[in-house]
């Protein structure tokens, strides 16, 4: 059946599918959607969706409802049950074939979604298949008069945790004490598959009981509240480290002995230096809004690094168009060519355990070598004319303005360090701001100035 386009068009976005669980989003939906992927897989020669769900109490039937779709077209379904998004990857990329991931990752018990990929966790796009996608349910999804698809379980958490722990050499580390806070999301589910049978690590586990309602904080470790209680827990404890993840698990976190939170900026240029210590000259892609210093200790250990838009496909567009050996965000998605492309929170995590645990320095002193600048963090601004507000911003920094560019938004180079990025979001009316300097003065009095500018402006308003 066809269904109204404004409705389809809110919950079929340009990266994924999500809305609300019976309002938005509902069996009927799910089957619809599932039968256009299947069609877009069969039309290019696929024959099998892998298919996993996460914590939330919708989950499971969704994800059966979607099994249903699939089937009714002909394609056949491997059904892993619960599983962390770099698990349904690893899915896609061991066995060869496409795959569907029930979840809303950091989203409210109230949502839930569907992370689409095809063979080898190539990710699925507006531009790649979402659109053909959205425009079938739109229209309505033809029929299928051919035999129905086949049902299969596959059990592959044990593979998955065995994978991830051949990338990363963990023979020869310290003993280390790891907290880990999985916010009652699939962290709680793979960690003990990846982590346990390490011998060295001792794994002291927070909130990993899994839970949907996220009933202890929200399971997005990027807004600093939700960081609290791991940053106690690890000083109480005595950890070496503590790793957060958000609620589908494939965003890693990372907090210091003394409870400091590790910038994700860092994370990408310890993890990067160790890669490129494997393959001199490799390219490591950074989106624009991480820390400068990951492009210049890049460079310092031999490697070409490549700007990115900010966004997983733009990263995952490159890391395939460049041959990337890594690529990192500041949001901490961290992407390896020897996991498909694709990112994996749980294999960002193994490369700090391991590096921490060839030496026997804390956290915090081996961190310091990759946290060279201080950084504002996202601020964002609730605007209704967003481009004013820029050019407003642009003429009050003129005089000091070293340089410009649009990659994404505009990015002012203001000299010595000091730089800012202003970039519309895709989904609200908001301005977001992002900046970086020497010291946390420079960033104070940058900020200040950007949002009293900003606050000016008739179409304006304070973050």
């Amino acid at each position: 059946m066809s269904r109204p386009a404004d409705a389809v068009r809110r919950v079929i976005k340009a990266y994924d599918v999500r809305g609300l669980v019976g309002q938005e989003i509902d069996d009927a939906f799910v089957s619809d959607v599932a039968a256009a992927f299947a069609r877009l897989i069969r039309d290019e020669g696929g024959d099998r969706i892998a298919i996993g769900y996460d914590m939330r109490e919708s989950s499971p039937a969704l994800a059966e409802a979607f099994a249903a779709g699939v089937t009714a077209q002909g394609l056949d379904v491997v059904r892993i049950g619960l599983a962390s998004t770099d698990q349904l990857y690893f899915a896609s990329g061991f066995l060869g074939c496409a795959g569907a991931m029930f979840t809303a990752s950091h989203n409210p018990a109230a949502y839930n979604g569907i992370k689409l990929c095809r063979a080898g966790a190539k990710a699925v796009g507006e531009d790649t298949g979402l659109a053909i996608i959205r425009d079938e349910v739109i229209a309505g999804v033809p029929g299928y008069d051919g035999p129905r698809g086949q049902v299969r379980y596959h059990d592959v958490l044990a593979d998955y945790g065995q994978f991830l722990r051949s990338l990363v050499d963990v023979a020869g580390v310290r003993p280390l004490r790891v907290a880990v806070d999985a916010g009652n999301g699939m962290a709680g589910h793979t960690t003990p598959a990846v982590l346990g049978p390490i011998e060295a690590l001792t794994v002291l586990p927070l909130y990993f009981e899994l839970d949907g309602s996220f009933p202890n904080h929200e399971a997005n470790p990027l807004e600093p509240a939700n960081l609290v209680d791991l940053q106690k827990f690890v000083v109480e404890t005595g950890a070496d480290i503590g790793l957060a993840f958000d609620g589908d698990a494939d965003r890693c976190f990372v907090v210091d002995e003394r409870g400091g939170p590790v910038s994700p900026s860092a994370v990408t240029a310890l993890v990067a230096g160790r890669e490129l210590t494997r393959e001199i000259g490799a390219t490591v892609i950074h989106n624009l809004i991480t820390s400068r210093a990951v492009p210049e200790l890049v460079v310092e250990r031999g490697g070409t690094p490549v700007r990115s838009r900010v966004g997983h496909s733009y990263i995952k567009a490159l890391m395939a168009d460049t041959g990337a050996i890594f690529g990192g965000e500041h949001s901490a998605h961290y992407y390896f060519r020897d996991f498909w492309g694709a990112d994996s929170g749980m294999l960002a995590a193994l490369h700090v355990l391991a590096a921490l645990g060839e030496q026997d320095r804390p956290l915090s002193e081996l961190m310091a070598n990759y946290q060279r600048y201080a950084a504002s963090g996202e601020i964002n601004f609730r605007v209704a004319d967003a481009p004013a507000c820029v050019e407003s911003v642009l003429k009050a920094f003129g005089h000091q303005t070293v340089s410009l560019d649009h990659l994404d938004g505009v990015t002012v180079d203001l000299g010595e360090g000091a730089w800012f990025n202003l970039r519309t979001s895709n989904t609200e009316p908001l301005l977001r701001l992002n900046v970086e300097a020497r010291s946390a003065q420079e960033i104070e009095e940058i900020v200040r100035r950007v949002s009293d500018d900003i606050a000016a402006q008739p179409a304006g308003a304070a973050p």
